[in-house]
């Protein structure tokens, strides 16, 4: 076992690039500079990211995901019974999405946030009807 080591989350998010217009279609080497993965857990992993705009679609089929708002603001669009519920998330708030919960970042502004994710992580542009 590997021995744990404090990580500084400031310094990390210092070294991102902050994308200013993510989609749900942008490609992956054009926002990858604005995630980090931090550490590895056992069912997945800690990832930073520092943006605006929408994500795609996303659930997580292992296990609920940890979602921290570290810095600015973002709204987050989660499928509970097949209606979409937006919470208005501002920094220091955190939310735990369920097990295999479709959800999506709406971030005008830009935001920094920090999750504990568990993998693999399916992904879908369009509104998931499952």
């Amino acid at each position: 076992m590997d021995t744990p080591e404090p990580i500084d989350v400031d310094a990390a998010f210092e070294q991102l690039t902050f994308v200013p217009d993510r989609t749900p279609t942008s490609p992956d080497a054009e926002i990858a500079g604005a995630f980090a993965r931090l550490a590895d857990t056992d069912a997945g992993a800690v990832f930073i990211a520092h943006y605006a705009g929408d994500s795609q679609w996303e659930r997580h089929r292992a296990g609920d995901e940890y979602v921290s708002v570290v810095e600015g603001a973002t709204e987050m669009t989660m499928i509970v019974d097949g209606a979409e519920l937006t919470h208005e998330m501002t920094a220091g708030q955190f939310v735990i999405v369920p097990r295999g919960t479709w959800h999506r970042f709406h971030t005008p502004e830009g935001v920094k946030v920090m999750t504990i994710t568990p993998q693999p992580t399916d992904h879908q542009v369009e509104r998931p009807t499952d």
